[in-house]
């Protein structure tokens, strides 16, 4: 977008350890984790929110204070905001292609949410707010290609998201840059892609591909099928950001004021073929499957992958778990969940 948002003159207030963090989403995976994170840092105060019960939360973390609360209703947000340094908003109702795809209506009214909250944090007097975009706000006609070249920052003008969901990121980033330059709250924005790790969705039709194959390749082994179902042709491309990678780069971006007001890719820069992926939860789970495709399930774009040069130059690091790794660790994981369930144990799935 050719429009440039004002730099910050002076340096921008961070929270101290006694002082109030919000996360929103927080009984969701990536935000389940960033107050993790926070809490292993010796953050004293941290206020986690997300409008599920509490004990269907993925995670929850000893001393922060957790509520439940609809975030997509105004008074809520203002409760949720009172007396916080630093807001960071992760709320969203999404999922992986299973649920972006068929459920378009509800992607789209997570507008609420943010409308709200970047709204409440201001009036709250918050020092900093970080909002997690998606590469799904990038142009699609870019995306045709299984080989696409990787999209940089300026690839989401001309405007052409995915319907619903990218819309609904691209339009809550302008909120954001306008409570900048308009009101003076400093925001922060990250375009996430397909963040992946343990602590997340793995069964149900939220779940990200790398947890999917996973579960999927395991039922295959118990079951004894010797098959697999994928989704689409298998040469869609993607890169996937392991968990760690991501908390951290929050924590980088929202803490670096020349990102003021500035949308920024988070993600990693290895591009995945959706067929080399089953092919690396077979090696760990020790099997070769044949495999079924189908054309007619959601799948998304042909290709994505994020350029990463902005993120190396202002930040000086980028996302660099290698795929095969964090696949491994999130195979495990599964493992654990499936045979928590076997034996009746309850599981946040």
């Amino acid at each position: 977008m050719a429009y440039e948002f004002p730099k910050a003159k002076e340096p921008i207030p961070s929270a101290g350890k006694d002082d109030l963090i919000v996360i929103a989403g927080a009984g969701g995976f990536i935000a389940g984790n960033l107050a993790a994170y926070f809490s292993k840092k010796g953050f004293k105060r941290i206020r986690a929110i997300d409008k599920k019960p509490i004990y269907e939360w993925y995670q929850t973390v000893p001393g922060v204070e957790n509520l439940c609360l609809d975030l997509s209703i105004e008074e809520n947000c203002r409760r949720a905001v009172q007396g916080a340094t630093e807001v960071y908003n992760l709320a969203a109702d999404m999922g992986g292609m299973g649920f972006i795809e068929t459920h378009r209506v509800d992607c789209l009214r997570s507008i609420l949410i943010n409308t709200h909250m970047v709204d409440a944090a201001w009036r709250a007097g918050a020092k900093r707010y970080f909002y997690s975009s998606s590469a799904c706000a990038y142009n699609t006609d870019l995306q045709k290609d299984p080989h696409v070249r990787a999209l940089k920052e300026s690839d989401a003008y001309p405007a052409m998201s995915e319907r619903g969901y990218g819309w609904e990121k691209l339009l809550s980033e302008m909120f954001c840059q306008e409570y900048w330059a308009e009101r003076g709250m400093a925001t922060f924005i990250a375009r996430f892609h397909n963040v992946y790790g343990p602590f997340g969705t793995w069964m149900g039709g939220r779940e990200k591909a790398p947890a999917a194959i996973a579960r999927k390749v395991q039922e295959a082994i118990e079951g004894k099928t010797g098959t697999i179902d994928i989704w689409g042709d298998g040469t869609q491309t993607r890169s996937f950001m392991y968990i760690d990678d991501c908390v951290q780069g929050i924590d980088k971006i929202t803490h670096c004021d020349e990102l003021v007001a500035t949308p920024i890719n988070l993600g990693s820069s290895e591009l995945i073929e959706i067929n080399h992926l089953v092919s690396l939860a077979e090696e760990i789970g020790g099997v070769k499957l044949k495999r079924t495709y189908d054309p007619t399930a959601p799948k998304g774009v042909a290709g994505r992958n994020s350029d990463n040069t902005f993120i190396k130059q202002v930040l000086k690091w980028e996302p660099s778990t290698p795929f095969k790794v964090g696949l491994e660790k999130t195979y495990r994981w599964i493992e654990t969940q499936r045979a928590a369930r076997a034996a009746g144990k309850r599981v946040v799935d």
